[in-house]
Protein backbone atom coordinates (compact mmCIF):
# COMPACT_ATOMS: atom_id res chain seq x y z
CA UNK A 1 0.00 0.00 0.00
CA UNK A 2 1.21 2.97 -1.12
CA UNK A 3 0.12 6.69 0.86
CA UNK A 4 -0.34 9.85 -0.96
CA UNK A 5 -0.33 13.58 0.01
CA UNK A 6 -1.56 16.24 -2.64
CA UNK A 7 -1.31 19.79 -1.70
CA UNK A 8 -3.93 22.41 -1.71
CA UNK A 9 -4.01 25.54 -4.37
CA UNK A 10 -0.76 27.54 -4.93
CA UNK A 11 0.71 25.08 -2.13
CA UNK A 12 3.78 22.41 -1.93
CA UNK A 13 5.12 19.00 -0.66
CA UNK A 14 7.08 20.16 2.08
CA UNK A 15 3.79 21.36 3.53
CA UNK A 16 3.59 18.19 4.53
CA UNK A 17 5.92 17.73 7.24
CA UNK A 18 4.37 16.40 9.98
CA UNK A 19 2.98 13.80 8.14
CA UNK A 20 5.71 12.30 6.04
CA UNK A 21 7.40 12.42 8.71
CA UNK A 22 5.23 9.97 10.69
CA UNK A 23 4.80 7.74 7.98
CA UNK A 24 7.36 6.54 7.04
CA UNK A 25 7.22 5.54 3.23
CA UNK A 26 5.34 8.00 2.20
CA UNK A 27 4.97 10.51 -0.54
CA UNK A 28 4.32 14.04 -0.81
CA UNK A 29 4.33 15.58 -4.42
CA UNK A 30 3.82 18.83 -6.04
CA UNK A 31 1.85 19.32 -8.59
CA UNK A 32 3.09 20.34 -12.32
CA UNK A 33 3.65 23.94 -12.12
CA UNK A 34 4.40 24.11 -8.32
CA UNK A 35 7.13 25.69 -9.72
CA UNK A 36 8.38 23.18 -12.05
CA UNK A 37 6.67 22.16 -15.30
CA UNK A 38 3.53 23.62 -16.47
CA UNK A 39 0.24 23.91 -15.01
CA UNK A 40 -2.74 22.14 -15.00
CA UNK A 41 -5.79 24.24 -15.78
CA UNK A 42 -8.68 22.07 -14.20
CA UNK A 43 -8.37 19.45 -11.58
CA UNK A 44 -9.20 16.68 -14.38
CA UNK A 45 -6.29 17.42 -15.93
CA UNK A 46 -4.21 17.38 -12.37
CA UNK A 47 -5.66 14.16 -12.14
CA UNK A 48 -4.78 12.64 -15.60
CA UNK A 49 -1.32 13.94 -14.67
CA UNK A 50 -1.39 12.50 -11.22
CA UNK A 51 -2.74 8.77 -12.86
CA UNK A 52 0.41 9.13 -14.93
CA UNK A 53 2.70 9.68 -12.39
CA UNK A 54 1.03 6.44 -10.01
CA UNK A 55 1.42 4.50 -13.07
CA UNK A 56 4.81 5.54 -13.92
CA UNK A 57 5.81 4.68 -10.16
CA UNK A 58 4.82 1.56 -10.54
CA UNK A 59 2.19 1.95 -7.08
CA UNK A 60 -0.70 -0.09 -6.67
CA UNK A 61 -2.99 -0.14 -3.75
CA UNK A 62 -2.81 3.43 -3.21
CA UNK A 63 -4.38 5.63 -0.66
CA UNK A 64 -4.39 9.65 -1.81
CA UNK A 65 -4.82 12.24 0.98
CA UNK A 66 -5.24 15.33 -0.30
CA UNK A 67 -6.01 19.53 0.93
CA UNK A 68 -8.53 21.44 -0.70
CA UNK A 69 -7.54 21.75 -4.17
CA UNK A 70 -6.08 18.50 -3.64
CA UNK A 71 -9.30 17.12 -2.22
CA UNK A 72 -10.75 17.83 -5.16
CA UNK A 73 -8.23 16.02 -7.11
CA UNK A 74 -8.81 12.78 -5.24
CA UNK A 75 -12.41 12.47 -5.54
CA UNK A 76 -12.29 12.62 -9.53
CA UNK A 77 -9.50 9.81 -9.27
CA UNK A 78 -12.09 8.13 -7.24
CA UNK A 79 -15.00 8.61 -10.16
CA UNK A 80 -12.31 7.82 -12.67
CA UNK A 81 -9.77 5.78 -11.62
CA UNK A 82 -11.18 3.41 -8.75
CA UNK A 83 -9.42 0.61 -9.57
CA UNK A 84 -6.14 1.55 -8.78
CA UNK A 85 -7.15 2.27 -5.01
CA UNK A 86 -7.30 1.53 -1.52
CA UNK A 87 -8.59 4.36 0.15
CA UNK A 88 -9.10 8.29 0.11
CA UNK A 89 -8.45 10.94 2.30
CA UNK A 90 -9.51 14.37 1.70
CA UNK A 91 -9.04 17.17 4.33
CA UNK A 92 -10.19 20.61 4.55
CA UNK A 93 -12.07 19.94 0.74
CA UNK A 94 -15.39 18.97 -0.72
CA UNK A 95 -17.66 17.87 -3.89
CA UNK A 96 -17.80 21.56 -5.18
CA UNK A 97 -14.74 23.87 -4.02
CA UNK A 98 -16.73 27.37 -5.37
CA UNK A 99 -14.80 30.57 -4.52
CA UNK A 100 -16.40 34.26 -3.79
CA UNK A 101 -16.13 35.95 -6.59
CA UNK A 102 -14.74 38.98 -4.79
CA UNK A 103 -11.59 36.88 -3.68
CA UNK A 104 -11.08 36.08 -7.60
CA UNK A 105 -11.16 39.63 -8.52
CA UNK A 106 -8.57 40.41 -5.92
CA UNK A 107 -6.13 37.51 -7.28
CA UNK A 108 -7.08 38.44 -10.81
CA UNK A 109 -6.09 42.14 -10.24
CA UNK A 110 -2.87 41.00 -8.15
CA UNK A 111 -1.47 39.23 -10.94
CA UNK A 112 -1.98 42.35 -13.23
CA UNK A 113 -0.91 44.96 -11.12
CA UNK A 114 1.64 43.65 -8.45
CA UNK A 115 2.25 46.58 -6.98
CA UNK A 116 -1.59 46.18 -5.83
CA UNK A 117 -0.94 43.53 -4.06
CA UNK A 118 -2.16 42.37 -0.52
CA UNK A 119 -1.42 40.14 2.28
CA UNK A 120 -3.58 36.96 0.83
CA UNK A 121 -2.35 34.71 3.48
CA UNK A 122 -4.02 36.75 6.02
CA UNK A 123 -3.47 34.53 9.14
CA UNK A 124 -4.25 31.26 7.46
CA UNK A 125 -0.66 30.44 8.92
CA UNK A 126 -0.67 31.36 12.99
CA UNK A 127 -1.63 28.32 14.46
CA UNK A 128 1.47 26.28 12.28
CA UNK A 129 5.17 26.02 14.07
CA UNK A 130 6.68 28.69 12.48
CA UNK A 131 9.48 27.03 11.05
CA UNK A 132 7.05 25.10 8.92
CA UNK A 133 4.90 28.15 8.59
CA UNK A 134 7.81 30.26 6.99
CA UNK A 135 8.51 26.83 4.85
CA UNK A 136 5.43 27.31 3.20
CA UNK A 137 5.14 30.67 2.75
CA UNK A 138 8.28 30.62 1.08
CA UNK A 139 7.15 28.11 -1.38
CA UNK A 140 4.09 29.61 -1.87
CA UNK A 141 6.12 32.99 -3.41
CA UNK A 142 8.12 30.45 -5.18
CA UNK A 143 5.52 29.03 -6.99
CA UNK A 144 4.12 32.28 -7.67
CA UNK A 145 0.85 34.12 -7.50
CA UNK A 146 -0.21 33.26 -11.32
CA UNK A 147 0.06 29.29 -10.37
CA UNK A 148 -2.34 30.42 -7.27
CA UNK A 149 -5.05 31.88 -9.34
CA UNK A 150 -4.38 29.17 -11.95
CA UNK A 151 -5.67 26.55 -9.08
CA UNK A 152 -8.26 28.57 -7.55
CA UNK A 153 -9.65 28.87 -10.50
CA UNK A 154 -9.69 25.03 -11.13
CA UNK A 155 -11.16 24.79 -7.26
CA UNK A 156 -14.14 27.19 -8.97
CA UNK A 157 -14.92 25.66 -11.56
CA UNK A 158 -15.03 21.79 -9.58
CA UNK A 159 -18.60 20.24 -8.94
CA UNK A 160 -18.83 16.56 -8.80
CA UNK A 161 -21.96 16.92 -6.16
CA UNK A 162 -24.17 14.83 -8.26
CA UNK A 163 -21.67 12.09 -8.42
CA UNK A 164 -21.02 11.31 -4.55
CA UNK A 165 -23.15 9.03 -4.29
CA UNK A 166 -21.24 6.45 -7.00
CA UNK A 167 -18.04 6.79 -5.00
CA UNK A 168 -17.36 3.10 -4.03
CA UNK A 169 -13.64 3.98 -2.54
CA UNK A 170 -13.32 3.77 1.10
CA UNK A 171 -13.26 7.38 2.11
CA UNK A 172 -12.54 9.18 5.43
CA UNK A 173 -12.89 13.49 5.68
CA UNK A 174 -10.94 15.23 7.74
CA UNK A 175 -11.79 18.49 8.84
CA UNK A 176 -10.97 21.49 11.76
CA UNK A 177 -14.05 22.92 13.29
CA UNK A 178 -12.63 26.52 12.59
CA UNK A 179 -12.27 26.05 8.66
CA UNK A 180 -14.26 28.96 7.08
CA UNK A 181 -13.23 28.56 3.88
CA UNK A 182 -14.59 24.88 3.04
CA UNK A 183 -16.45 24.34 6.41
CA UNK A 184 -17.36 21.16 8.37
CA UNK A 185 -20.89 21.71 6.44
CA UNK A 186 -19.48 20.82 3.11
CA UNK A 187 -17.75 17.60 4.57
CA UNK A 188 -20.82 16.43 6.53
CA UNK A 189 -23.00 16.82 3.11
CA UNK A 190 -20.26 14.73 1.40
CA UNK A 191 -19.86 11.73 3.72
CA UNK A 192 -24.16 11.55 3.81
CA UNK A 193 -23.78 10.94 0.33
CA UNK A 194 -21.28 8.60 -0.11
CA UNK A 195 -22.15 4.94 1.48
CA UNK A 196 -19.74 3.86 4.34
CA UNK A 197 -17.58 7.22 4.32
CA UNK A 198 -16.51 8.71 7.62
CA UNK A 199 -15.71 11.56 9.07
CA UNK A 200 -13.08 13.47 11.81
CA UNK A 201 -13.39 17.03 12.84
CA UNK A 202 -11.09 18.42 14.29
CA UNK A 203 -11.23 20.91 17.50
CA UNK A 204 -9.72 24.18 17.07
CA UNK A 205 -8.87 23.26 13.62
CA UNK A 206 -8.85 25.75 10.52
CA UNK A 207 -8.38 25.68 6.81
CA UNK A 208 -4.93 23.91 6.90
CA UNK A 209 -5.72 21.66 10.13
CA UNK A 210 -3.28 18.88 9.32
CA UNK A 211 -0.25 21.01 9.89
CA UNK A 212 -1.98 22.64 13.12
CA UNK A 213 -3.20 19.86 14.70
CA UNK A 214 -0.53 16.92 13.13
CA UNK A 215 -1.22 14.71 16.42
CA UNK A 216 -4.95 14.41 15.99
CA UNK A 217 -4.75 14.24 11.90
CA UNK A 218 -2.57 11.36 11.83
CA UNK A 219 -4.16 9.33 14.56
CA UNK A 220 -7.05 9.85 12.13
CA UNK A 221 -5.09 8.78 8.92
CA UNK A 222 -3.46 5.74 10.78
CA UNK A 223 -7.10 4.90 12.31
CA UNK A 224 -8.16 4.39 8.68
CA UNK A 225 -5.31 3.03 7.47
CA UNK A 226 -5.30 0.04 9.97
CA UNK A 227 -9.26 -0.62 8.87
CA UNK A 228 -8.81 -0.72 5.14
Amino acid sequence: MQLFFIHGSGGCRESWQHQTEYFKGSESINLPGHPDGELCTSIKEYTTWLRTYIHDKGYTDVVITGHSLGGGIVLQYALDYPEDLAGIILIGSGGRLKVHPDFLKMLETAVAEPSRLVDLNGNNYDLIDPPLAAVIKNRAIENTLTAFLNDIKACNSFDVMEALPTITVPLLAIVGDKDIMTPPKYTNFMVDKIIGAKSVIIPGGTHFVFAEKPVEVNQAIEGFIRAL
